[in-house]
Order: C-alpha cells, then sequence, then structure tokens
C-alpha cells in the first residue's frame, strides 16, 4: 500500500481533512467527533477491555478482542496497522494482538516503505479517494500521532523536536497527511509556528489560515502542555 493512500486514510478517517471534516455546530457533528475519538484510543486500553467483560453476561474473551478491534472502528479507523501499532495501542502481546487479529480476519497488505506487513478489514482494501491537500494544527498527544508505533510514514526525521524523553508528542503542525512543524501558545495568546522543512507558499498560506482559527477559537484561553517538548518550548518563550 503506498504511503500516499495511509496518508490519505489518515486525514480522512481521523476528521482532519475535507469533506471529513465535521461541519461546524450541531450536537450530532460535535458527538460523531467525541465518539471517535473515545472509541479509537484511551490513555489506558485496558480499562476499555475490563469495562467491555463487565457488561457482558457471558465474558467470551475472544469476543471482546473481536469488538475492541472491529466493533470500535479500530482497524476500520487506523488500518492498514501492524502487530506493533496493535501492540502499542492495546498493551497486550504480540501473541494476543495476533490472536485478536485472527478473530477479525483481515488482510494483509504490504506497504511500498515498510517490511512489516500491515493489517486491514476484508471490507476496506479498495484506495480512497485522496482529499485536497489540507493544513491542521493538532494539540499535544493528539491520537492522529499516538495511535501508531510506526510513525515514519507521517512524522519523517522530525520527531527530536517534536517529541520528549517518554515519548509523548507536543503540538504538531500538518500539511496534507505530514507532520511539517510544531506550534505554541504564548502568554499573550499568539499562537507561534515552527515549521521544520520547506512546504512552500501554498502550504503556508494554509497553515496560517489555521493558526488564525485557533487563535479566534481560543480567545482569551491560555494553557501549557503538560508534557514539554524542545520545539513547543522554544515556540513559547
Amino acid at each position: 500500500m503506498p504511503v500516499g493512500e495511509r496518508r490519505a486514510r489518515l486525514g480522512l478517517r481521523h476528521h482532519l481533512a475535507p469533506p471529513a471534516l465535521v461541519a461546524e455546530g450541531g450536537a450530532g457533528g460535535v458527538a460523531a467527533v467525541a465518539g471517535d475519538l473515545l472509541g479509537l484510543h484511551a490513555t489506558d486500553p485496558s480499562a476499555v477491555f475490563m469495562q467491555a467483560i463487565a457488561r457482558m453476561a457471558e465474558v467470551s474473551v475472544d469476543d471482546v478482542s473481536a469488538a475492541l478491534y472491529d466493533d470500535r472502528t479500530r482497524l476500520a479507523t487506523y488500518g492498514p496497522v501492524t502487530v506493533a501499532d496493535a501492540k502499542w495501542w492495546s498493551g497486550w502481546t504480540a501473541a494476543d494482538v495476533k490472536r485478536a487479529l485472527s478473530v477479525v480476519g483481515p488482510v494483509e497488505v504490504a506497504f511500498d516503505d515498510s517490511g512489516a506487513p500491515g493489517w486491514v478489514l476484508a471490507d476496506d482494501i479498495e484506495p480512497v479517494t485522496a482529499p485536497e491537500p489540507w493544513a491542521v494544527l493538532l494539540a499535544a498527544l493528539d491520537q492522529a500521532v499516538m495511535g501508531w508505533s510506526g510513525r515514519e510514514w507521517f512524522l519523517g526525521e522530525h520527531r527530536g523536536p517534536l517529541f520528549d524523553r517518554s515519548g509523548n508528542v507536543g503540538p504538531t503542525v500538518w500539511w496534507d497527511g505530514r507532520i511539517v512543524g510544531g506550534w505554541a501558545q504564548r502568554n499573550d495568546g499568539e499562537v507561534a509556528v515552527g515549521l521544520l522543512e520547506d512546504v512552500g507558499a501554498d502550504a503556508k498560506a494554509a497553515i496560517d489560515a489555521q493558526v488564525e482559527r485557533l487563535v479566534t477559537v481560543l480567545g482569551e484561553r491560555r494553557f501549557t502542555p503538560k508534557f514539554r517538548t524542545p520545539l513547543e518550548r522554544q515556540l513559547s518563550a
């Protein structure tokens, strides 16, 4: 599977790129995004597993595993994922992940930039329609970044400035399915952007528009990420 296809899926299925962006306002739109975020990633994935077991009259580990990977749209939204990705997200052993995947019955796909195979749901093997180039500013620890163990296909060589020593990601700037920089809010409310590569005039204009939107939405609110990263510290000074 080409890396461009993986980036297109990320943008569309994580509500980052048009037309997948949820329309402003309306309870339905907010609920859709909140539901996806809750279903896709948890601070302690084992808690999600235990919550499912507690609500089942007759507990079947295989059924719960299938629900977590299929019904909760993990593979549908993150697919294709590697065993390492699923192991990272679930906290399970590689053997447990492979067993859970066997219950779901996914299809193996090859990547053009990695030797490890990926897995997608059997009804999700057709390419998606790539969205128009998109820009977005994501907050620290956003699930679009943290949901994978292998991030090279969208992170490139930018890990150093954007992650702390424990592996927590800071605020990121995206262009067309790739991380191209970081951002920070200063004490006066300014949102400062630090690009880590030359993205071109069109990308810069789109990023600037996202900065303006974020400043408007935040208004007088000020915040500092719990986990400080090198670029975020530099930009917020």
